[in-house]
């Protein structure tokens, strides 16, 4: 079962690999398993048909974000330093591991039009809104702009706001700027 267990992560980190470095549409089952070393079969014996696998790579990398987040919105002592710390860690990712988020907003498309990956997704930008909420709203004060606003609706609008500005990064690399837009989320407990 260890064999098992061991090839079929190794399938999943090379799936993983290729569609954050390829993107999805340009991935075939072919590639991945050429890139994790076994055979065709071995894709669909372990997950049953690219869609199964897929929703296996979305798991893993909704596992991974949400790990890291929390561990961003665990430092600091003020809500104010916790959203220092949350904005850092995205700007941390978005120069050095902006495959992470190409394979997001790649799966967060595919969500649109598949119902299995829409649930995914669905949960992934609810439980960090959620986090959010709890970790640096529930006991802070907000700016005078947002006091009318419930955090709930707050957190959305940072979540929104971070992942709309990775994407222009990573549209325009070159653009420093853009990555410190990041820094006005600030303006919220201001």
């Amino acid at each position: 079962m260890q064999d098992g267990r061991n090839q079929s992560q190794r399938i999943l980190n090379a799936a993983y690999k290729c569609i954050s470095t390829k993107g999805y549409a340009n991935v075939s089952l072919r590639d991945i398993a050429e890139e994790a070393g076994v055979v065709l079969s071995q894709l669909h014996y372990y997950f049953g048909s690219k869609e199964g696998l897929f929703t296996e790579v979305i798991k893993m990398m909704i596992n991974k974000y949400l790990k890291e987040i929390n561990e961003a919105l665990s430092m600091g002592e003020t809500a104010k330093d916790k959203m220092l710390s949350l904005v850092n860690f995205f700007k941390d990712l978005l120069k050095n591991n902006p495959g992470l988020f190409k394979l997001l907003y790649d799966f967060t498309g595919l969500a649109m039009w598949s119902s299995s990956f829409n649930s995914l997704l669905k949960d992934l930008f609810n439980d960090l809104s959620k986090m959010i909420e709890e970790k640096i709203l529930s006991n802070s004060a907000l700016g005078e702009n947002f006091r009318n606003y419930s955090p709930r609706a707050v957190a959305r609008m940072i979540l929104g706001a971070m992942f709309g500005t990775g994407i222009q990064v990573i549209l325009d690399s070159n653009e420093n700027e853009i990555l410190d837009a990041l820094n006005a989320i600030q303006i919220i407990f201001e």
